[in-house]
Formats: C-alpha cells, structure tokens, sequence
C-alpha cells in the first residue's frame, strides 16, 4: 500500500489544479478592469462575456450591487466585468452619444478604451466572439448604444437600462445588425421615456424611437408584438408591471429590438430578484448567428495596454 503521508502530499498538491482560474486583474491604458472568471472556465471551452457599464458618476463595483450578475456569471459560466469611465472634475463618466455624456465633444477616448479591454480578455481567455455583450445603465446605457453603432462585429447584443441611442439616425451606421433590448421605466425624470434633453440642450430620443430606430437599422417591421406576458422587474411596484414589446418579424440575422416598458418606473428601479435574471437570458438567448465560433484567445502578454488617448 502506497505511503499515507505520500498519498496526502499528492492530493494537496493536485486539488489546487481542481480550483479553476481566479479572477484577474487587467490594466489597459492606466486603468485597472477587475475581470470575474466563473469556476467553470476553460480554455478549451470559449466563453460569453459580459460588460457591465455604469451611469454618470457611478462606478463599475456600485453598479454591480445594484444589477448583481456576478452570481449569474458563475452559473453560466461567462467572463463578466465592470469598468470605469473617464474621469473629469471628480466624476466618472462615458464619452457616449452628443446628447449624454461627452464632456470632451468628439472624443473617441472611451471607444478605444473599451474595445481594448475587450482585446485584453481576448488576449488572456478563451472566448467566444459571437457571445460578446454589453449592458448599461443611464450614461451606461447611452455608451453601449455607441459602442454597437461604431463596433457592431463585436457585439451580439446590449442592453440599456434608462439610456437612449443617438438622435441623429445618419450618427449611427452599425456594419451589421446587433439585437438591442432597451428597458425605460415611464416616469423616468432624469431619461425622460418620450424623449428629451439634459443640459446640453442636445436632444435624445424616447423609448419607442430608440427601439424603433434600431429595429430598422436591424431590418425588422417596426410593429411589435406585444403578446409575451409582463415582466415582474421593479419591487415598488405591484404586480407585474413591464410590458414587453419585441420588433422580431422581417429582421435581419443577428439583429432584433426588444422594449421592456416599466410602467411607473423611475430612472433607478428598484430592481426586482428576476431582473438579473431575464436580462442574462435575454443576452444568452441571442448570439451572433453564424457556425461554431473558435477561441479569441491570443498568445499571453502582461503588458498593459496603451490605447493613446489617456482619458
């Protein structure tokens, strides 16, 4: 019989190796990027990624609490991170759309940025490229329609929690369709469901218009169906209080429109156990089409990145 002490010291050394990957730690262009690596990763099996982005002045850790997916990432096993956006006169913010929050007019800094932290976890995981999402709220929610207007071969879905696309249609040429899930609530204050403008006096389109919008640019009829049932999303609200509109006939592959009205709704819902949940599913649910995908991954490098525009 093998040595107890032999025994014990081989199975200490080997279920380290059974612990999977730990979460890292990327730097692209001096910022640090906490990336979530659920237990089940492997390289040998490309994963989904979820990037999470915050409203103006936020951060990427308060707007995890609020959305909580991290717990979701390690069921689905998806890649999932939460970035933070430029900062200027002490506050975070994204260079989204002319209407919110460009505080430097014409400034590509948080593009590049993104799409290079995107190239980072390409470099250090294996990932699916056909399962690549973005979800934001408020400003979040405005960056993650740039970011599928000038990336669309990146992006197989978003989700905007309170945001708005451009309200220019011509500001917006996707390369290819992206499916787009908009959720607004109706009294919304700060990102009015009709449409409006913040201080800027630049005006954004409502709800409707931004689905609309992107409907077309997906290629699907602009008249919804609206026969799915309601969504429970908002705790302060009784009964189930979101109606679900899909733009799905005629659309293009790879491109849809869905709204998720929450009737009542504010600018920050009160946001329910199953709102994580739908929304994963949603992202889930709507890869980009094509054959199977291949790994992403690149060989491993530990320099940071440097993208040229320090925000």
């Amino acid at each position: 019989m093998k040595n107890p002490r032999v025994l014990l010291l081989t199975i200490a050394l080997w279920v380290p190796a059974l612990a999977g990957y730990a979460d890292e730690s990327i730097k692209v262009d001096g910022r640090t990027v906490d990336v979530h690596v659920p237990a089940s990763y492997s390289p040998s099996n490309p994963a989904a990624v979820v990037m999470l982005l915050h409203g103006f002045g936020g951060s990427g850790r308060q707007m995890e609490r609020y959305m909580r997916f991290e717990r979701l990432a390690d069921e689905e096993g998806f890649l999932y991170l939460h970035p933070n956006g430029s900062r200027r006169r002490g506050r975070r913010y994204w260079a989204a759309t002319d209407a919110c929050c460009n505080l430097r007019p014409g400034s590509l800094a948080d593009v590049k940025f993104l799409s290079a932290v995107l190239d980072e976890v390409g470099r250090k995981f294996s990932v699916d490229p056909s399962r690549i999402y973005l979800v934001g709220h408020s400003n979040g929610g405005f960056m993650s329609y740039r970011m599928a207007c000038e990336h669309a071969d990146r992006f197989a879905a978003i989700a905007s929690l309170a945001g708005a696309t451009w309200s220019n249609p011509r500001a917006c040429r996707p390369s290819e369709p992206v499916h787009i899930l908009q959720i607004h609530g109706t009294r919304d204050e700060i990102i009015r469901y009709p449409g409006g403008s913040l201080d800027r006096g630049v005006r954004y389109p409502g709800a409707v218009a931004t689905t609309e919008m992107w409907a077309t640019y997906n290629g699907c009829s602009i008249t919804p169906d609206t026969s799915s049932p309601n969504l429970d999303l908002d705790t302060r609200l009784a009964g189930d209080e979101t109606v679900v509109a899909r733009y799905t006939a005629g659309c293009s592959a790879g491109g849809s429109a869905e709204l998720w009205t929450i009737v009542g709704g504010g600018h920050i819902p009160s946001l329910s156990s199953d709102f994580a949940r739908e929304v994963v599913d949603y992202l889930l649910a709507h890869p980009k089409p094509g054959p199977p995908t291949v790994s992403m991954q690149a060989p491993g490098s530990s320099e940071p990145l440097s993208i040229g525009e320090t925000p």
